[in-house]
């Protein structure tokens, strides 16, 4: 399995509530070009922060947008939401941000997703 659905995967096993965007979304809707990263769209409550850091703990995440490299294990502290995430793991790139430019935030993109398979794994994308 290619290390990018290997992300997709544990991040709809630990049951954190997304929406797939960017290239891997592209599929859901015939594309045959994956882009270098995965991007999807969440509610960064502490709760799903806590669900992500569980998914990628053994994948070393780090904050690709800190000069310092900070552990997404130790930053943000518990209880703390985000804005967005910009993550490089050992398996590659995730960017998990709370809403889509032009489009809206995470509640109105899901209730618009479409269900769909993707490399192996059921989760919602963003619809055209």
């Amino acid at each position: 399995m290619h290390k990018l659905h290997e992300l997709l995967r544990r991040l709809a096993e630990a049951d954190v509530e997304f929406v797939l965007i960017g290239g891997y979304a592209a599929v859901i809707h015939g594309s045959a070009y994956v882009t270098n990263d995965v991007d999807v769209c969440a509610v960064l409550s502490p709760d799903n922060i806590e669900k992500i850091r569980r998914a990628l703990a053994d994948l070393n995440p780090v904050h690709r947008q800190s000069h310092r490299r900070l552990s997404f294990l130790e930053v943000p502290a518990p209880g703390q939401s985000l804005q967005n995430l910009y993550l490089e793991t050992t398996d590659g790139i995730v960017d998990i941000i709370t809403s889509v430019l032009g489009v809206g935030d995470f509640a109105r993109l899901r209730e618009r997703a479409l269900r769909a398979d993707v490399f192996g794994v059921s989760c919602a994308g963003i619809s055209l």
